[in-house]
């Protein structure tokens, strides 16, 4: 499969009081066309700052201080990091949308949901107001959302989460994007309605051609819905693969930390394994392997210096001094 998005050692670091935070610390990532992958891990280490980072939508006072995000275009290929923002501008919408983690924070309170979809298409695809309405009320109803000719003329405050979900999901692939970046589309909402936002995920990505990546810190939902999985710690990836592979047989001793501490209906725990420790302070990150403090395996050498990347059979690639 052609590669789509190739991210070759990024790294964003917020510049604060208390010294400098490695938000994203030398990610290597690879999304081929048509394909889904999913980055995990826990909370703080760096999942969303990675798809901010490849949108250039970093805060202040967040700065991207290397590395390279090359996009596939008809005509090759063109590094994100060194566009001019306008030409920036054209690329979020139309070639990567993002569905963000909370939607009543990026919708427009005082706009009707019809007017913001019908802005982002006017913007990108010059079409007249008239007709962007038409065609925001048609990706309404593409994401399944009832009336979409009534539901047009609400404002965000008067929709149900799931809704507001939805709509935000219309205004991002309302240009056919390729890639959709997905943070955490289910957070805060019932679990019925989780699926049901899941499953419109995945047949939009069928029918567009689109390639997904999935930011989520829940394993299940990557299971069900990603062909690859990189799991992240700590502004890194610490290993990568297909997913049946490493749900199989995990690598990394973080991988493993967070499967073991995951329920299966198939298997009986009598209390939750957790990981020992806590994340690591990512402005005095520890020398040596992040994960090294809280590793059952680390040893002289982990404590010491960060592995390698080591790259193992098929696809699955891992960063631990284990298998050097």
């Amino acid at each position: 499969m052609t590669s789509l998005l190739e991210i070759h050692d990024l790294s964003t670091h917020f510049h604060t009081s208390r010294g400098v935070v490695r938000a994203v610390d030398g990610v290597h990532l690879v999304i081929r066309k048509g394909e889904a992958v999913g980055l995990v891990g826990e909370s703080g280490c760096g999942k969303t700052m990675t798809a901010f980072s490849v949108m250039r939508l970093v805060p202040t006072p967040g700065k991207i201080i290397g590395g390279e995000v090359w996009l596939g275009y008809d005509d090759g290929r063109k590094d994100l990091t060194k566009l001019p923002e306008e030409e920036m501008r054209r690329v979020r919408g139309e070639k990567i949308s993002m569905v963000f983690q909370d939607p009543m924070t990026y919708l427009n309170p005082v706009m009707k949901i019809c007017d913001q979809i019908a802005e982002v298409i006017t913007l990108h695809q010059g079409i007249p107001r008239g007709e962007a309405r038409k065609k925001a009320i048609e990706l309404l109803a593409k994401v399944r959302v009832p009336i979409p000719s009534i539901v047009a003329q609400y404002y965000p405050h008067e929709l149900s989460g799931g809704m507001r979900q939805r709509a935000l999901i219309a205004m991002a692939i309302s240009c056919n994007p390729e890639l959709l970046i997905a943070d955490e589309p289910t957070t805060a909402l019932d679990v019925t309605v989780q699926a049901q936002v899941l499953e419109l995920i995945r047949q939009l990505k069928h029918e567009m051609g689109m390639a997904l990546m999935l930011i989520t810190h829940d394993l299940g939902i990557v299971a069900d819905t990603c062909d690859r999985v990189c799991v992240m710690y700590a502004g890194r990836i610490v290993e990568e693969g297909g997913v049946y592979e490493i749900y199989r047989k995990p690598r990394h001793p973080y991988t493993e930390g967070l499967l073991k501490s995951t329920l299966s209906i198939d298997e009986f725990k009598e209390s939750l394994v957790t990981i020992e420790g806590t994340v690591p302070d990512l402005t005095n990150l520890p020398r040596g392997c992040s994960f090294s403090p809280r590793c059952p395996h680390a040893s002289a050498r982990c404590r010491e210096s960060q592995p390698p990347v080591i790259e193992l059979s098929g696809e699955a690639k891992v960063t631990c001094w284990l298998y050097v």
